[in-house]
Parts: C-alpha cells; structure tokens; sequence
C-alpha cells in the first residue's frame, strides 16, 4: 500500500516557519497511514514538493541567494529528521521533497527529492533536472554541467538515481520533470519500479495535462507513477485567505498507465492511496512480446536527435540563477529564436 499526502500547505519566508508546515503534515502522515492501512498494510508514503517550505520563491520572484540564506533547508538536517521520525514510527519508506543547499556550494539551493527508509535513513537524494523554467530559481546540475561531472561522474546515477528497496527500486522526476519523457526514460533504464512525480499546479492539472503525463510515463516505461498534489495554498504564514492553486487531480498510475487511485478534488487536506504490485510489474517486463517496450529501444537513432545542443549548460557555473524578467529575456527569448534559426519552428 503506498499512500500520497496532499496537504494544505503555507509558503514560508525563514526556515523557522518550516514547522508550520510540518505540523499538520505529521498528523496527515499519521492519518493516511492508518486509514489506508485499515485496506492493506502501509509501506510507502509520499508527501508532494513544496509541502514544507511552500513556493514562496517562484510565486514571489525572490533572490536566490537570500533564499538560499533564509529558507533553504540541509539534508539531512532538523526537517529530515523530523520525517524520519514518522518513518521510523508507522515502519514506511517517504519520498520527499524541500529546497536544500549543497555542502561544497554556498550561497546556491537545489530542489531534492529524497528517500527515507523505515529506519530513518535517507538512502536516496535527486536533485531536479528540470524546475518550472519560466518562475523556478532553483540550481539544477545542468546549470553546473562540468562542475556535477567531475564531482559525480557522467552516468545515469548521477543525474537519475534509482534506489533498490524491498518494496520496489524507487526513483524520483518532480512536478516539471514529467513534462520531459527523456526524464521518465533515464529512470526506466536506471531500473526504476515507483516514481515520483508531484505536485503540479494549474492550469497543467485542470487543463488535464498532468494526468496525461503522469500516465504516459507509466505507460511508456511500465512503472507506477506516484502523483499526490497539494490542497490549499497560503502565500504566507499569516496569510488570511487560501488558494487553491493546485486544482487537484493527485493521483497513482500502475505500470500499464491505469489510474488505481485518484482525488479529483483540490483544496482541502487529504491523501490518495492504491496498491503497487511490485510483482505484477515485474512479471509484465520479463514477460511481454510488446508492451514492455524499452527493450526495443534503438538507440543509435534516437542520439541523433539530440546531438545538437539546445537548452545552455553551465548557465549559472558562474553567476546565482536569473529573477522571472532576465531570464525570459536572456533564457526564454533565446531558445525560442534558436527553435526559430534552426527551422525547427516556424513563424505565424
């Protein structure tokens, strides 16, 4: 049984208020353990992106490196630590998510995702690959191409790890990260069984947009997609009045992309659970003439698609990321004129 939480949620402004957060989200966690596991034991919770710190800093436009200051959490740290207790308390694995800064970087913050076991170990950070571009100021590792690679090595572990738990090899493509299939096909051949994929705001969830996605990469990589969204948003902690800025539609997706779970609703704190068959999942790969399809996989075409570089690497190797006006002038504009130069797109 894993459980998604979707939480309302307040965007906070200083780490201290990261606790306003976390404590009705405890008693969500305990909440959706329980009831869930009135069905079947609980193995897995997974709580969506922003549900501690909010997304103060894309809705607000604010400095990175203030954020990086004021807000961005360690991990592990007090935060992690407090989730680890949950996990350690109900016996669950929890994929999570904050805004963190990186030990051997100051001033930066990355948006992580990460893996606590039932034992309170995190056994799996990711770093996003793929922040909501036109608002989110998060680092990501492409942005420090060369850097991340001779740290980390150029392999799919670096970029797209994937950790084998008893329940399942669980790896992680957040919110924006679903909307790029080359994410969901390194995680695939990374080994991945269980991704998570959360949250995503309006209009890509009303539109119908996120549920599209969520099951295309169940479908395309036969693997279950975690999906919970957020509830109700408060701008700020003392912010009087709630937004639902998610529009709901959380959701679990099995590996042959049918919905086993689903709250179509937003707005309001609850949680969204289905049975993952890890089993089942296995069988359908090893067994299928067709639909277990990256074994047929050509790979040698599909490289030349991408041998032409398109969005920059090392963008911010030297320099914190832009605020929402330069990098639509100096990101947004750009690529778009590069889409145009090559003939890909066309004028009007």
């Amino acid at each position: 049984m894993a459980v998604g939480l979707i939480p309302v949620v307040r965007g906070v402004h200083a780490r201290e208020e990261i606790s306003t957060n976390l404590d009705p989200l405890e008693d969500l966690f305990a909440f959706g353990c329980q009831m869930a596991g009135l069905d079947m034991p609980v193995r897995l919770v997974a709580i969506p992106e922003g549900a501690l710190q909010g997304f103060s800093d894309e809705a607000e436009d604010l400095d990175h490196r203030d954020y990086a200051r004021d807000v961005a959490i360690d991990i592990p740290g007090p935060e992690t630590d407090r989730i680890a207790s949950w996990a350690r308390r109900f016996g669950v694995y929890v994929i999570a998510q904050a805004k963190a800064r990186h030990p051997e970087i100051p001033d930066r913050y990355f948006n992580i995702g990460f893996v606590i076991d039932p034992d309170g170990a995190i056994i799996l950070q990711h770093h996003k690959l793929t922040p909501l571009y036109p608002i989110e100021h998060s680092m990501t590792p492409h942005d420090i191409f060369d850097w991340w690679i001779e740290r980390y090595g150029r392999s799919l572990d670096a970029f797209w790890p994937v950790v084998d738990t008893p329940i399942g090899r669980i790896g992680i493509m957040m919110a924006n990260e679903a909307s790029y299939p080359e994410n969901a096909r390194a995680l695939a051949l990374n080994g991945c069984e269980i991704a998570y994929r959360s949250a995503f705001p309006h209009a890509g969830t009303t539109s119908g947009m996120g549920e599209i996605q969520n099951r295309a990469r169940a479908l395309d990589n036969n693997m279950y997609v975690l999906a919970p969204n957020c509830a109700a948003y408060y701008p700020a902690v003392t912010a009087p009045m709630p937004i639902d800025a998610f529009g709901g539609r959380s959701m679990m997706v099995d590996h042959r992309g049918s919905v086993i779970g689903q709250v179509p609703h937003g707005g309001v704190a609850t949680t969204v659970s289905a049975i993952v068959d890890i089993a089942a999942l296995r069988h359908h790969r090893l067994s299928s003439p067709w639909t277990n399809w990256v074994k047929d996989l050509r790979t040698e075409l599909y490289q030349i698609a991408y041998e032409q570089p398109i969005y920059p690497k090392n963008l911010y190797a030297d320099r914190a990321p832009f605020n929402h006006h330069d990098y639509a002038e100096q990101v947004t504009r750009r690529q778009i004129d590069l889409m145009r130069a090559r003939g890909i797109w066309k004028d009007i």
